[in-house]
Protein backbone atom coordinates (compact mmCIF):
# COMPACT_ATOMS: atom_id res chain seq x y z
CA UNK A 1 0.00 0.00 0.00
CA UNK A 2 1.24 3.46 -0.61
CA UNK A 3 2.11 6.08 1.72
CA UNK A 4 -0.40 8.83 1.94
CA UNK A 5 0.69 12.22 2.09
CA UNK A 6 -2.08 15.18 2.40
CA UNK A 7 -0.95 18.06 0.69
CA UNK A 8 -2.96 21.37 1.78
CA UNK A 9 -1.11 23.75 -0.38
CA UNK A 10 -1.39 24.78 -3.83
CA UNK A 11 1.45 22.79 -5.81
CA UNK A 12 0.33 22.42 -9.10
CA UNK A 13 1.43 25.63 -10.47
CA UNK A 14 4.72 25.22 -9.71
CA UNK A 15 7.01 22.87 -12.17
CA UNK A 16 8.07 19.26 -11.14
CA UNK A 17 6.85 20.07 -7.63
CA UNK A 18 3.97 17.50 -7.73
CA UNK A 19 5.55 15.16 -9.74
CA UNK A 20 8.49 15.28 -6.98
CA UNK A 21 6.11 14.66 -4.13
CA UNK A 22 3.88 11.61 -5.88
CA UNK A 23 7.23 10.00 -6.20
CA UNK A 24 7.11 9.56 -2.48
CA UNK A 25 3.57 7.96 -2.21
CA UNK A 26 0.18 8.79 -2.69
CA UNK A 27 -1.06 12.49 -2.69
CA UNK A 28 -4.26 13.66 -1.62
CA UNK A 29 -4.73 16.53 -3.11
CA UNK A 30 -6.79 19.46 -0.73
CA UNK A 31 -5.51 22.72 -1.00
CA UNK A 32 -8.42 24.40 -0.34
CA UNK A 33 -9.39 22.13 2.79
CA UNK A 34 -11.50 24.60 5.41
CA UNK A 35 -10.24 23.69 9.04
CA UNK A 36 -13.85 21.65 9.71
CA UNK A 37 -13.43 19.92 6.71
CA UNK A 38 -10.07 18.94 7.83
CA UNK A 39 -10.58 17.80 11.08
CA UNK A 40 -13.51 15.23 9.68
CA UNK A 41 -10.93 14.19 7.34
CA UNK A 42 -8.67 13.17 9.63
CA UNK A 43 -11.02 11.61 11.42
CA UNK A 44 -12.17 9.02 8.90
CA UNK A 45 -8.93 8.62 6.78
CA UNK A 46 -5.64 7.00 8.01
CA UNK A 47 -3.12 9.78 6.88
CA UNK A 48 0.26 9.74 8.63
CA UNK A 49 2.29 12.63 6.89
CA UNK A 50 0.87 16.47 5.90
CA UNK A 51 2.48 18.97 3.69
CA UNK A 52 1.68 22.45 3.57
CA UNK A 53 2.45 26.01 3.86
CA UNK A 54 1.32 29.15 6.28
CA UNK A 55 0.10 31.80 3.71
CA UNK A 56 -2.81 28.80 2.47
CA UNK A 57 -3.85 27.14 5.31
CA UNK A 58 -5.74 29.71 7.42
CA UNK A 59 -6.32 27.86 10.56
CA UNK A 60 -3.74 26.78 13.06
CA UNK A 61 -2.66 22.81 12.98
CA UNK A 62 -3.79 22.33 17.14
CA UNK A 63 -5.25 20.04 18.95
CA UNK A 64 -8.69 20.54 17.68
CA UNK A 65 -7.47 19.35 14.69
CA UNK A 66 -5.14 16.59 15.32
CA UNK A 67 -6.32 14.87 18.30
CA UNK A 68 -8.35 12.35 16.09
CA UNK A 69 -5.47 11.96 13.84
CA UNK A 70 -2.81 9.73 12.52
CA UNK A 71 -0.59 12.35 11.85
CA UNK A 72 3.23 11.59 12.26
CA UNK A 73 4.82 14.46 10.76
CA UNK A 74 4.59 18.16 9.56
CA UNK A 75 6.53 18.90 6.42
CA UNK A 76 6.07 22.66 6.17
CA UNK A 77 7.49 24.62 3.81
CA UNK A 78 8.44 27.63 5.46
CA UNK A 79 10.31 29.33 8.17
CA UNK A 80 7.56 30.48 10.50
CA UNK A 81 5.59 27.77 12.33
CA UNK A 82 3.44 29.76 14.16
CA UNK A 83 0.48 28.17 12.09
CA UNK A 84 1.29 25.01 13.96
CA UNK A 85 0.97 24.79 17.72
CA UNK A 86 4.10 22.94 18.27
CA UNK A 87 4.10 22.07 21.67
CA UNK A 88 0.54 20.22 21.34
CA UNK A 89 3.05 18.61 18.40
CA UNK A 90 5.87 17.11 20.74
CA UNK A 91 3.18 16.46 23.21
CA UNK A 92 2.03 13.65 20.84
CA UNK A 93 5.42 12.85 19.14
CA UNK A 94 4.66 14.23 16.15
CA UNK A 95 7.66 15.50 13.95
CA UNK A 96 7.78 18.85 12.51
CA UNK A 97 10.03 19.91 9.64
CA UNK A 98 10.89 23.66 8.40
CA UNK A 99 12.95 25.49 6.59
CA UNK A 100 13.92 27.67 9.88
CA UNK A 101 17.41 26.20 9.54
CA UNK A 102 18.04 25.47 6.24
CA UNK A 103 20.37 27.83 5.04
CA UNK A 104 22.11 26.56 2.27
CA UNK A 105 18.29 27.15 0.91
CA UNK A 106 17.12 30.12 2.27
CA UNK A 107 19.69 32.42 2.34
CA UNK A 108 19.48 32.30 -1.49
CA UNK A 109 15.53 33.87 -0.88
CA UNK A 110 14.91 37.53 -1.43
CA UNK A 111 11.41 37.62 -2.31
CA UNK A 112 10.40 38.10 1.22
CA UNK A 113 12.96 41.38 1.34
CA UNK A 114 11.97 42.37 -2.24
CA UNK A 115 8.34 42.91 -1.07
CA UNK A 116 9.06 44.91 1.80
CA UNK A 117 11.05 46.81 -0.14
CA UNK A 118 7.97 47.09 -2.58
CA UNK A 119 5.47 48.38 0.16
CA UNK A 120 8.08 50.74 1.57
CA UNK A 121 7.91 52.64 -1.82
CA UNK A 122 3.97 52.00 -2.40
CA UNK A 123 3.52 54.09 1.32
CA UNK A 124 6.20 56.59 0.29
CA UNK A 125 4.80 57.22 -3.14
CA UNK A 126 1.01 56.77 -2.63
CA UNK A 127 1.30 54.12 -5.39
CA UNK A 128 -1.89 51.57 -4.54
CA UNK A 129 -4.31 54.65 -3.67
CA UNK A 130 -3.23 56.91 -6.67
CA UNK A 131 -3.72 53.95 -8.98
CA UNK A 132 -7.47 53.52 -6.97
CA UNK A 133 -7.50 57.63 -8.29
CA UNK A 134 -7.11 56.84 -11.56
CA UNK A 135 -9.41 53.85 -12.21
CA UNK A 136 -11.96 56.40 -10.77
CA UNK A 137 -11.62 58.46 -13.97
CA UNK A 138 -9.25 60.95 -12.59
CA UNK A 139 -5.82 62.75 -12.94
CA UNK A 140 -4.56 64.59 -10.18
CA UNK A 141 -1.40 64.32 -8.91
CA UNK A 142 -1.64 66.90 -5.63
CA UNK A 143 -3.27 64.34 -2.91
CA UNK A 144 -0.58 62.04 -3.75
CA UNK A 145 2.62 63.65 -3.42
CA UNK A 146 5.03 61.56 -1.72
CA UNK A 147 9.00 61.03 -0.19
CA UNK A 148 11.86 59.73 -2.35
CA UNK A 149 14.02 57.31 -0.74
CA UNK A 150 17.69 58.98 -1.43
CA UNK A 151 18.39 60.43 1.58
CA UNK A 152 16.14 58.62 4.05
CA UNK A 153 17.27 56.75 7.59
CA UNK A 154 15.99 53.40 7.24
CA UNK A 155 15.90 51.20 10.69
CA UNK A 156 16.05 47.35 10.12
CA UNK A 157 14.85 45.09 13.12
CA UNK A 158 16.36 41.90 12.82
CA UNK A 159 19.56 41.26 10.68
CA UNK A 160 19.51 37.38 9.88
CA UNK A 161 19.36 36.20 6.24
CA UNK A 162 16.20 38.80 5.33
CA UNK A 163 17.44 41.56 7.61
CA UNK A 164 21.02 41.10 5.86
CA UNK A 165 19.19 41.13 2.48
CA UNK A 166 17.08 44.12 3.23
CA UNK A 167 20.17 45.98 3.50
CA UNK A 168 21.53 44.74 0.37
CA UNK A 169 18.65 46.04 -1.16
CA UNK A 170 19.93 49.84 -0.13
CA UNK A 171 22.80 49.58 -1.72
CA UNK A 172 23.33 52.91 -3.81
CA UNK A 173 20.07 54.54 -3.46
CA UNK A 174 22.39 56.74 -0.63
CA UNK A 175 20.02 55.86 2.64
CA UNK A 176 22.00 55.96 6.37
CA UNK A 177 20.69 51.81 7.33
CA UNK A 178 20.85 51.20 11.17
CA UNK A 179 20.84 47.95 12.21
CA UNK A 180 19.31 46.40 15.45
CA UNK A 181 19.66 42.61 16.45
CA UNK A 182 20.48 41.42 19.80
CA UNK A 183 21.33 38.18 18.70
CA UNK A 184 23.70 38.71 15.87
CA UNK A 185 27.50 40.39 16.12
CA UNK A 186 27.28 43.51 13.43
CA UNK A 187 27.45 46.79 13.27
CA UNK A 188 24.21 47.80 15.04
CA UNK A 189 23.25 50.39 17.37
CA UNK A 190 20.85 50.64 20.46
CA UNK A 191 17.49 49.89 19.29
CA UNK A 192 16.01 53.38 20.68
CA UNK A 193 18.13 55.19 18.87
CA UNK A 194 17.16 53.53 15.55
CA UNK A 195 13.18 54.00 16.27
CA UNK A 196 13.51 57.88 17.61
CA UNK A 197 16.09 58.03 13.98
CA UNK A 198 14.20 56.13 11.23
CA UNK A 199 12.19 57.47 8.48
CA UNK A 200 11.35 53.89 8.08
CA UNK A 201 11.39 50.46 9.87
CA UNK A 202 11.15 47.46 8.86
CA UNK A 203 10.29 44.41 11.30
CA UNK A 204 12.73 41.03 10.20
CA UNK A 205 12.52 39.02 13.17
CA UNK A 206 10.60 35.54 14.58
CA UNK A 207 7.82 35.29 16.72
CA UNK A 208 8.61 34.42 20.12
CA UNK A 209 7.56 35.19 23.16
CA UNK A 210 10.01 38.41 23.26
CA UNK A 211 8.82 39.89 20.19
CA UNK A 212 5.45 39.07 20.58
CA UNK A 213 3.53 42.72 20.32
CA UNK A 214 6.84 44.20 20.53
CA UNK A 215 5.50 46.65 18.39
CA UNK A 216 3.42 48.38 21.42
CA UNK A 217 2.77 51.49 22.83
CA UNK A 218 6.36 52.46 23.83
CA UNK A 219 7.64 51.74 20.47
CA UNK A 220 5.00 53.56 18.70
CA UNK A 221 5.29 56.94 20.89
CA UNK A 222 9.42 56.51 20.29
CA UNK A 223 8.94 56.68 16.51
CA UNK A 224 9.82 59.91 14.58
CA UNK A 225 6.98 61.74 13.65
CA UNK A 226 5.68 60.85 9.76
CA UNK A 227 7.29 57.79 9.67
CA UNK A 228 6.66 54.29 8.58
CA UNK A 229 6.16 51.24 9.45
CA UNK A 230 6.60 47.67 7.00
CA UNK A 231 6.55 44.26 8.69
CA UNK A 232 7.15 41.28 6.72
CA UNK A 233 7.44 38.65 9.48
CA UNK A 234 3.95 38.05 11.45
CA UNK A 235 1.23 39.64 12.50
CA UNK A 236 1.80 38.92 16.30
CA UNK A 237 4.80 41.06 16.62
CA UNK A 238 2.31 44.48 16.49
CA UNK A 239 -0.49 46.07 18.41
CA UNK A 240 -2.99 46.88 15.16
CA UNK A 241 -5.02 48.85 17.26
CA UNK A 242 -2.13 50.74 18.50
CA UNK A 243 -1.24 51.21 14.65
CA UNK A 244 -4.48 52.36 13.65
CA UNK A 245 -4.13 55.40 16.54
CA UNK A 246 -1.02 56.34 15.66
CA UNK A 247 -2.04 56.74 12.01
CA UNK A 248 -4.78 58.79 13.47
CA UNK A 249 -3.27 60.61 15.23
CA UNK A 250 -0.31 61.73 13.18
CA UNK A 251 2.92 60.10 13.98
CA UNK A 252 2.87 57.11 11.78
CA UNK A 253 2.65 58.17 8.34
CA UNK A 254 2.15 55.03 6.67
CA UNK A 255 2.00 50.67 7.32
CA UNK A 256 2.79 48.43 5.36
CA UNK A 257 2.17 44.48 6.51
CA UNK A 258 2.13 41.00 4.62
CA UNK A 259 0.50 39.74 7.76
CA UNK A 260 -2.07 40.38 9.78
CA UNK A 261 -2.80 39.32 13.62
CA UNK A 262 -6.37 37.53 12.51
CA UNK A 263 -4.52 35.45 9.70
CA UNK A 264 -5.46 32.24 11.17
CA UNK A 265 -8.82 33.18 12.11
CA UNK A 266 -11.36 35.86 10.80
CA UNK A 267 -9.68 37.88 8.55
CA UNK A 268 -12.71 39.54 6.57
CA UNK A 269 -13.71 41.23 9.87
CA UNK A 270 -10.03 42.53 10.19
CA UNK A 271 -10.12 46.15 11.58
CA UNK A 272 -6.79 47.09 10.14
CA UNK A 273 -7.73 45.54 6.49
CA UNK A 274 -11.11 47.84 6.85
CA UNK A 275 -8.94 50.71 8.34
CA UNK A 276 -6.66 50.48 4.85
CA UNK A 277 -9.54 51.51 2.78
CA UNK A 278 -9.41 55.07 3.82
CA UNK A 279 -5.55 55.57 5.34
CA UNK A 280 -2.29 55.39 4.17
CA UNK A 281 -2.11 51.26 5.06
CA UNK A 282 -1.26 48.53 2.41
CA UNK A 283 -1.71 45.04 3.11
CA UNK A 284 -0.73 42.10 0.91
CA UNK A 285 -2.22 38.39 2.02
CA UNK A 286 1.20 36.80 2.96
CA UNK A 287 2.42 37.29 -0.45
CA UNK A 288 5.86 37.62 0.91
CA UNK A 289 7.80 33.87 0.03
CA UNK A 290 5.43 33.48 -3.21
CA UNK A 291 7.45 34.11 -6.18
CA UNK A 292 7.09 31.05 -8.85
CA UNK A 293 11.08 31.24 -8.56
CA UNK A 294 10.95 31.38 -4.72
CA UNK A 295 8.35 29.18 -4.34
CA UNK A 296 9.92 26.07 -6.59
CA UNK A 297 13.32 26.08 -5.28
CA UNK A 298 12.11 26.05 -1.25
CA UNK A 299 8.75 23.48 -2.45
CA UNK A 300 11.15 21.08 -4.12
CA UNK A 301 13.40 21.55 -1.17
CA UNK A 302 10.83 20.29 1.93
CA UNK A 303 9.50 18.06 -0.84
CA UNK A 304 12.79 16.16 -0.64
CA UNK A 305 12.81 15.76 2.84
CA UNK A 306 10.48 12.83 2.50
CA UNK A 307 13.07 10.52 1.37
CA UNK A 308 15.08 10.24 4.25
CA UNK A 309 11.94 7.90 5.93
CA UNK A 310 9.72 6.75 2.85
Amino acid sequence: MKTKILCITPIKHLKGVYEKLLSFGEIIYLPNISKSELIEFLKSNNVSYIFTNPNKQGFILNEEILKYSEIKIINTCSTGLNHIDIDYCNSKGIDVWSLTTDYELINDLPSTSELAFGLMLSLLRNIPKSFDNVKDGNWNYEPFIGHQVKGLTIGIIGYGRLGKIMKRLFSGWDVEVLIDDPYVDCNKVDKDYLIMNSDVIFLHVHVTEETKRMVDEVFLSKMKKNSYLINTSRGELVDEDLIIKSIQDGVLKGYGTDVIRDEFGDQKNSKLVEFSKSHNVVITPHVGGMTIEGQTKAYLWAVSKFKDIL
